[in-house]
């Protein structure tokens, strides 16, 4: 009798611990060598036609193309206050899952020092940086704004006149332009936006009359004739058919900065998941149909991982931290 009580008590503790296991989503998974054994879900944290959708789907499409992976990588569209929410969600939903992994990029270190989340890149995995990006000033096609010097010389005549569309990672690089220029960043009006899909939408519907984002997103536009690039923020111009788009140093403003990109995981992600991603991730870099993606979308390929990374990482953080103090918070 006392032995199978001791057997009974014995099963209702592993009943137990099947039950909180399975509460949690993702938490404790192993991997073996058949990783990934079903369809990994690839994050974008933003609206369809943002940066971070563009590189999700340029890479998912890679990476089938090539049959880099044995399953399929399917790319979900997460909004919500500039990833702040899907990050909070792989924290606290999917801690140790192996099959979910998103983009990113500044917002996860501007977004915690703006205090618009409790998170940052600390609080996750970080897998892998795959590309920088720089930013771009466009306005419509029609805008009365020529040159950046007219743009600026509006904003500082009447902020409020002039509304600028950006998200939440796109506020610092204007708002040191607008320094750059004795102007007053904390005056800019700005209006957010997740992405570059709805700011395009904004300036072609004359809600915003400027929009600050990533090469990638107004890129089509500016081709189709819609928009009109006046600055890049970056030492050299872009290659063809973007070229004609001047650097804001040379036309005085000494703001030069890029946007990374990159790839994380959940906390607690299995090392075998990560090291499987950062093998594809190197991989999937070195093939053509990437560096046609990249060259596409103005991207530059700067892998990094480990070690590096986090060095990277920690310098780039605190610079930010740096020019968003220097701009009054207005970053």
């Amino acid at each position: 009798m006392l032995r199978s009580r001791r057997l009974a008590a014995l099963a209702s503790v592993a009943a137990l611990g099947v039950l909180t296991a399975c509460g949690q989503q993702g938490a404790g998974q192993g991997v073996g060598s058949n990783y990934p054994g079903r369809p990994v879900t690839l994050t974008a944290p933003a609206e369809p036609g943002s940066g971070w959708d563009t590189t999700a789907r340029a890479l998912a499409e890679v990476i089938q193309e090539e049959n880099l992976t044995k399953t399929a990588l399917p790319v979900q569209n997460r909004a919500g206050a500039t990833g702040s929410v899907w990050l909070s969600r792989m924290i606290n939903e999917y801690r140790g899952d192996p099959y979910q992994i998103a983009v990113t990029s500044l917002p996860i270190m501007s977004n915690k020092l703006r205090g618009d989340s409790e998170y940052g890149y600390q609080d996750v995995t970080m897998i892998a940086r795959i590309i920088t990006e720089y930013y771009l000033v466009v306005v419509p096609a029609d805008s009365p704004y020529k040159t950046l010097d007219d743009l600026l010389a509006a904003i500082e005549k009447n902020p409020k006149s002039v509304p600028v569309g950006a998200a939440g990672d796109d506020r610092l690089p204007f708002a040191l332009v607008v320094k750059e220029g004795k102007g007053d960043p904390r005056t800019i009006n700005f209006v957010a936006y997740e992405g570059g899909g709805e700011q395009i939408t904004a300036l072609l519907n004359g809600d915003v009359q400027a929009a600050v984002a990533g090469v990638s997103e107004f890129r089509g536009q500016i081709e189709a004739g819609k928009l009109r690039g006046l600055a890049v923020l970056r030492d050299e111009r872009l290659t063809a058919p973007l070229d004609d788009i001047p650097t804001a140093k040379e036309l005085g403003y000494d703001v030069a900065l890029g946007n990374w990109r990159g790839i994380y995981g959940p906390p607690g992600m299995p090392k075998e998941a990560v090291t499987y991603w950062q093998d594809t991730l190197q991989k999937t870099l070195r093939t053509d149909s990437w560096k046609r993606a990249a060259a596409q979308n103005q991207w530059e390929t700067t892998y990094m991982e480990g070690a590096e990374l986090t060095a990277y990482l920690d310098k780039t953080y605190e610079e930010i931290r740096e020019g968003m103090q220097s701009v009054g918070g207005s970053g």
